[in-house]
């Protein structure tokens, strides 16, 4: 299944340090050659300043207890320029990790930046060597100490640009920590600042938006409410504009989130249609499921793609993340897809059979005959299906199901509300925007 690891796409829109864990799952799955895997781990580390951790490599991957010269003379190095930036940074750090002085900060910036050079001779070159020093603790792999340094440091710093870094440098942390709240937090800030940045050119812009994108899937499959909140932010006009023209893997994570979240059905007709654009510039088993199902109503090749979807969930860094529980590991996201794959293939032959075969629907659903009745029955039992079961026959009879008018002009107009916001959004922001020229 490595022909559906989508790591290649993903990795060039992350951090390297980010990169990590996603090497870590595919490692353990054994998706690739153990020592392809750990090549890549030398190539990543050698980029940044986790010396000691790229030397345990070497050794794991060449079986040997030496290391380059290059290594231990890098690792000299950083040794060196950690201890030169730490003094450069020290009276700040003193500074901060005073509780009498800290409280003597204010809300007002200009006030601050004062305030320290006035009474502790701290001016902009210790603040910028606390930026410095933080960057440098974070490709060593202390991403706590980074994270509180860099929150410090944007709380003083005047610069707009050096203080988006320093956010991109915190929620890398957050994520790499899996501290998920304080993450998310993080990345609705981010999420604020790039779509209100005036940009250089609108294509800086797009591509902050696919980085936030790709950086969020960490987040949103970590979080109890992170598939409704993908929907949220992948579904937006303008993000989603950005994976059709320049990120349409990350169509794979949208799809899977519309197919567990059922109360997101009133956005899902619009996917469909983003699908069916799609479907010839990015395959995909996930996506290729719902054109299969809604585009092109191939229930044997639905019942094929179900099964891909399965290995390709088991195999995502994202999508196949597992639980213990006593001596077995289950993948819950897993479990629900199918479940709600088959509830799709369900309800669309349904839409359009009168009477169907029991063995012919159990064959579709991908269960054998006693699991599918019984699956059907619970169906019935526990949803709005009009339908029974002739046991004689082996069939399930569908009621015939009217659509009410007023339930449909109830849903137009839900529509209607949800594009005029839009619009009325779009032509605000394009007034705003104006005196800014």
């Amino acid at each position: 299944m490595a022909a559906y690891d989508l790591t290649p796409r993903v990795a060039p829109n992350l951090d390297r340090h980010l990169v990590f864990p996603m090497l870590e799952f595919l490692q353990e799955r054994q998706l690739y050659p153990d020592e392809e895997i750990l090549k890549a781990k030398i190539e990543l580390l050698s980029q940044t300043n986790m010396v000691d951790y790229a030397m345990d490599i070497h050794k794991s991957l060449y079986h040997t207890e030496d290391v380059p010269q290059d290594m231990v003379e890098r690792r000299a190095e950083v040794v060196a320029r950690l201890k030169s930036l730490e003094e450069a940074a020290a009276p700040l750090v003193t500074f901060l990790q005073n509780p009498s002085a800290f409280q003597e900060l204010r809300a007002d910036r200009s006030y601050n930046l004062q305030m320290l050079n006035d009474r502790y001779q701290i001016g902009p070159d210790q603040i910028e060597a606390l930026y410095q020093y933080a960057k440098f603790q974070f490709e060593c792999g202390n991403y706590s100490g980074a994270a509180d340094y860099l929150y410090q440091y944007r709380a003083l710093c005047t610069n707009s640009e050096r203080s988006l870094s320093a956010l991109w440098g915190k929620l890398a942390a957050e994520i790499l920590m899996q501290n998920w709240d304080i993450a998310l937090e993080e990345l609705n800030r981010l999420k604020e600042i790039v779509d209100s940045k005036n940009f250089s050119s609108p294509l800086n812009q797009v591509q902050s938006r696919i980085w936030l994108m790709n950086w969020s899937l960490f987040i949103f499959f970590n979080n109890e409410n992170g598939r409704t909140q993908i929907i949220d932010l992948f579904n937006q006009d303008k993000y989603l504009n950005a994976i059709q023209t320049s990120a349409p893997h990350l169509l794979r994570y949208l799809a899977t989130a519309f197919i567990v979240n059922k109360r997101r059905r009133p956005q899902f007709k619009d996917f469909i249609r983003v699908v069916q654009q799609e479907q010839h510039s990015f395959k995909d088993p996930i996506t290729e499921f719902l054109a299969c199902v809604y585009v092109n109503y191939d229930f044997d090749g639905a019942q094929k793609k179900m099964r891909e979807c399965e290995e390709v969930i088991l195999n995502d860094p994202f999508l196949g993340k597992r639980v213990e529980e006593g001596n077995f590991s289950t993948v819950p996201l897993r479990d629900e897809f199918l479940e709600n794959a088959r509830l799709f293939i369900f309800e669309t032959y349904c839409r359009i059979h009168r009477r169907i075969d029991m063995g012919v629907l159990a064959e579709k659903l991908n269960l054998n005959y006693e699991d599918a009745e019984r699956w059907i029955v619970n169906l019935i039992r526990t949803s709005k299906l009009e339908a029974k079961i002739d046991s004689k026959l082996g069939t399930v009879v569908i009621e015939p199901n009217n659509p009410n008018v007023y339930e449909q002009l109830i849903d137009h107009t839900k529509a209607l509300s949800g594009r005029t916001h839009k619009l009325v959004t779009q032509v605000l922001e394009h007034t705003q925007a104006q005196p800014a020229r």
